[in-house]
């Protein structure tokens, strides 16, 4: 009996939780938000305050009332790019080593230094 191979790729995000981005595509084109949430699984990230949904929940109870909620939901990681807040830019990740020899993220346009 032969096992089957799992058909869920990981991919290698150019985005982390925490970091600034700009949104480059899409009807929330130009937004700046910061990086709340990755899913390396579905190469997506869950940026604030953009592509917002509303959600009508239910009461759940007699007593209690319906509400409206919003959500912020995943776009894809490949229409995002990192943004410089000290140069006010958006910018394309590079990889260099720092003087200690660890690898690090780098901004091209500003050669800011991410991690």
């Amino acid at each position: 009996m032969t096992k089957k191979k799992s058909t869920v790729k990981r991919f290698k995000m150019h985005v982390k939780k925490g970091d600034t981005v700009q949104v480059i595509a899409g009807k929330d084109k130009a937004k700046v938000g910061e990086v709340i949430d990755v899913l390396p699984k579905l190469s997506q990230v869950v940026v604030e305050g953009v592509n917002i949904k509303t959600k009508h929940v239910k009461p759940r109870s007699e007593s209690e009332s319906g509400q409206i909620s919003t959500v912020e939901f995943p776009i894809h990681s490949s229409n995002v790019m990192l943004y410089s807040n000290k140069e006010n830019v958006a910018s394309r990740v590079c990889y260099t080593f720092d003087d200690s020899g660890r690898k690090v993220r780098m901004l091209k346009k500003t050669g800011e230094i991410i991690d």
